[in-house]
């Protein structure tokens, strides 16, 4: 599984990051979490608002920081 962090580095962002890796850990699952930066890799998922989650190649979360939760019931 592959999980993708869209945004330029705001607090936001890297909170959402850190949701993500906690996700992962506590549900024990083998995934990556990856983040993406630049605005034209943003742009290509169709993203106008950041943070965005992407899980396989999906964008399930745009806009907003998801509770850690909400991001284990997305992985499941």
């Amino acid at each position: 599984m592959i999980i993708k962090v869209l945004g330029t580095g705001c607090a936001s962002c890297k909170k959402l990051e850190a949701h993500a890796l906690e996700a992962v850990k506590e549900l024990g699952i083998e995934a990556s979490v990856e983040k993406v930066e630049d605005i034209q890799g943003i742009m290509a998922y169709g993203v106008m608002k950041t943070p965005a989650l992407v899980i396989d190649e999906q964008v399930k979360v745009m806009g907003r920081v998801p509770s850690v939760d909400d991001i284990k019931q997305l992985l499941k």
